[in-house]
């Protein structure tokens, strides 16, 4: 299974990026998705999730400022962010799990990763 992100870069503070995620050739409603960052010297953690069953879920830390959303006819996920601020950044990863997830910002369910991609917020 190939994850393709696009849609990286860097913004000043109170910018905006929308990333996505390709799944080519994947039966896309019969698996769940989500985005993960990692800052410099810190764990992956879980940004936003869609399951499924349409179920999404966010990190306190970007409700109101991100969207999940997904185009299940071209096997492809978004991630709008806004009102980004410096602490957003990091490289971003989009996961897929073929199992319903328990925890769906857990990194340790997802069973395949994209590459990720660089998000830069400046000062």
């Amino acid at each position: 299974v190939r994850l393709v992100e696009s849609g990286g870069g860097s913004v000043q503070t109170g910018g905006s990026l929308r990333l996505s995620c390709a799944v080519p050739g994947y039966p896309y409603d019969t698996y769940s998705m989500a985005w993960f960052r990692q800052a410099e010297n810190k764990e992956r953690e879980g940004v936003a999730s869609i399951e499924s069953d349409g179920s999404i879920t966010y990190a306190d830390s970007v409700k109101g400022r991100f969207t999940i959303s997904e185009d299940s006819a071209k096997n492809i996920m978004f991630l709008q962010l806004n009102a980004l601020t410096p602490e957003d950044t990091g490289m971003y990863y989009c996961g897929l799990a073929v199992s319903p997830l328990v925890d769906p910002l857990k990194a340790d369910y997802m069973d395949y990763w994209g590459t990720g991609i660089p998000v830069t917020v400046l000062s």
